[in-house]
């Protein structure tokens, strides 16, 4: 459909859409007034990671289309445990654990969200109301519109009894508990939008159909569809682990180097869900010099995510580490097809002999592009950038 609501026709311009209860009601109320919208966020961890950033730019999006975002932090979800996407049970933390990554974590949306002003984002705590809830009633006013047969057909439950893994009975009533949620910010806040990623569509019909069922009122669910890269992976997957938008947890080049390592075909995508830039410009740039457009890419991603001057730094010793750009003054290996971190480090001079190349893999010294290799059985090829230590870096090329 052709939305009429800048938010809307923000959001599927961008590639943000995948699933919506009722496009059109939600694009008309977008439309004529203000939306108040949410995201959920558990604390369990002193930072939220890439896969996060999704969500993030959508609330962005919202608060820059005149609307209202809700940060909802999951104080008390975060003692239960999500099982969508998950193997196994979460580890759960104790109450001071998750007080401190809740206040980490807020540090990362006072770089992407307003606080302040007409439209000013609020985060709230869901351990507000549900650490105060009262078992019995809450099971009749409340459970009583839950489906066990319905709850075991949503993919967050079924796929994982699907792999006979375990599900704990305080994992599957976490769905019940995010519909309460929306329930409880519908009534605190008018709020009547959630969003989350597409591993959340079931929870989030659920929430629409238990304020339907209980105050009568109309809510809305809006689902991303899940970003992969070009070679098919899940977006934010690195062989080094999680990609974590706090620098606490990761260094400023690090993050800078993750965007400058996008594949070529995703470089137009990243810069329409994860950077500022108009859609004219970000084409601009897509139909110039890529290695440009990456750079661009991964400045512009920093920026949002740890402030312009550590932006500008990380370019700066990322220009300085490799001069030249595409590596002109670094020295060379010729590869004729995929070779291991071991050969190329040997192959550059780096190392003497593999023993020594495995003491350097073991020791975090070796990067491939930047990233840190963890197994000395890493295959890299033509056209990566190999660092041994700060100071040591060479290229790859076809011969």
């Amino acid at each position: 459909m052709v939305y009429q609501s800048t938010f809307l026709r923000t959001l599927e311009a961008r590639g943000f859409i995948h699933q919506v209860t009722d496009a059109a009601a939600l694009d008309s109320a977008a439309h004529s007034g203000i939306v108040t919208a949410y995201v959920g966020y558990d604390c369990t961890a002193p930072s939220l990671h890439i896969g996060n950033l999704v969500s993030i730019m959508m609330l962005r999006h919202l608060q820059a289309s005149g609307h209202r975002p809700i940060v909802l932090m999951g104080g008390g979800t975060t003692k239960v445990g999500d099982p969508s996407g998950k193997d196994e049970g979460r580890q759960l933390l104790d109450d001071a654990k998750i007080e401190a990554n809740k206040a980490s974590i807020r540090r990362i949306f006072e770089r992407f969200l307003d606080f302040d002003g007409p439209n000013a984002a609020i985060m709230v705590d869901n351990d507000e109301w549900l650490s105060g809830l009262a078992y019995i009633p809450f099971l009749r006013d409340i459970g009583r519109h839950f489906s066990v047969n319905r709850m075991l057909s949503f993919d967050s439950v079924k796929l994982r009894l699907d792999r006979e893994q375990p599900l704990s009975f305080l994992e599957f009533n976490y769905m019940i508990l995010q519909a309460y949620d929306f329930l409880e910010l519908s009534r605190r806040h008018g709020c009547t939008l959630q969003m989350g990623g597409s591993d959340q569509w079931g929870n989030i019909v659920n929430g629409t159909d238990l304020i339907r069922r209980v105050d009568g009122g109309s809510a809305f669910g809006l689902t991303t569809p899940l970003i992969t890269r070009a070679d098919g992976a899940k977006m934010g997957k690195t062989a080094a682990g999680a990609v974590w938008l706090h620098e606490d947890s990761l260094p400023g080049f690090d993050y800078w180097q993750f965007w400058r390592n996008t594949h070529d075909d995703d470089v137009g995508k990243f810069m329409k869900l994860f950077t500022d830039m108009p859609i004219a410009d970000i084409e601009a740039a897509v139909a110039g010099d890529i290695n440009a457009a990456k750079a661009l890419l991964a400045t512009e991603a920093t920026a949002l995510c740890r402030g312009r001057a550590a932006a500008d730094a990380a370019a700066a010793t990322a220009a300085a580490t490799f001069a030249g750009g595409a590596g002109e003054d670094l020295p060379k290996f010729a590869v004729a097809g995929p070779v291991t971190i071991l050969d190329a480090l040997i192959g550059l001079g780096f190392a003497a002999s593999k023993g020594e190349a495995r003491r350097l893999v073991a020791g975090g010294g070796a990067r491939i592009d930047g990233e840190a290799v963890t197994a000395e059985t890493t295959e890299v090829a033509a056209g990566a950038r190999i660092s041994a230590g700060k100071k040591r870096h060479g290229m790859l090329v076809a011969g």
